[in-house]
């Protein structure tokens, strides 16, 4: 256990991470926690399909080609977000129970539905990227308390070179606080523009079919004969 501790204790990063105090740690954690999130939210929104869309923009090219059937079949129990928005939009069109208002308003719960699953954590990323500096600064601004305060005890007898030793230790959090808040931030923008385009693309989408939607008073079950 000795060789161990000795070993982490050699490396520059533990080191600094030991010197830094407290708040280096908590630090350290955040770009951990930073890590994983941007991992998770990179799967979660591969898993939604946010960066395909062909099975939804074929089903469209269909739908306004009269082809109906062939359409919801398109799309019809494909879990990426476009294909949800499409096959409720579609699915509620023709079915002859149901009017455009609540077509378009189940349309609109599932694109909310599906807009929440793909905002989950970002909140925790814009948390991340405004108090790491904090945390930075809070450790910057104790470490320079600490350091005039040994200033102080030792009076006419301070050392300089221990002064600065303690400046430099106490500066080490402010950077590391940046270090870890500019990639959240960074990771922040880019999921949230992926995420907005996203939103575009289904509001235009089921806006699209709603315009080409079977002629109103036409009962559904003929547009469905007519496709095929």
């Amino acid at each position: 256990m000795t060789s161990f501790a000795t070993m982490i204790e050699a490396i520059p990063l533990f080191a600094m991470i030991r010197d830094g105090g407290w708040t280096m740690w908590l630090i350290a954690a955040l770009s951990v926690v930073t890590l994983a999130v941007v991992l998770w939210k990179i799967c979660s929104l591969w898993q939604l399909g946010v960066w395909g869309g062909r099975h939804s923009q074929r089903a469209l090219e269909l739908w306004t080609q009269g082809q109906q059937r062939q359409a919801l079949a398109e799309v019809k129990g494909r879990p990426s977000a476009r294909a949800r928005v499409a096959q409720a939009a579609i699915g509620t069109t023709l079915d002859p129970s149901i009017d455009e208002k609540t077509a378009r308003e189940e349309t609109s719960r599932i694109a909310r539905q599906t807009l929440f699953r793909a905002r989950e954590g970002l909140r925790a990323l814009e948390l991340i990227a405004t108090i790491a500096p904090l945390l930075g600064l809070l450790g910057t601004v104790l470490g320079m308390i600490s350091a005039f305060q040994v200033l102080q005890e030792a009076g006419s007898r301070a050392d300089p070179s221990a002064l600065a030793g303690g400046i430099w230790e106490a500066l080490l959090t402010t950077a590391a606080g940046m270090t870890v808040a500019i990639p959240a931030g960074v990771a922040l923008s880019w999921l949230e523009s992926v995420v907005d385009k996203l939103q575009a693309d289904m509001e235009d989408l089921a806006t699209r079919i709603f315009v080409k939607a079977p002629v109103a008073g036409q009962p559904a079950a003929r547009h469905l004969e007519a496709a095929e």
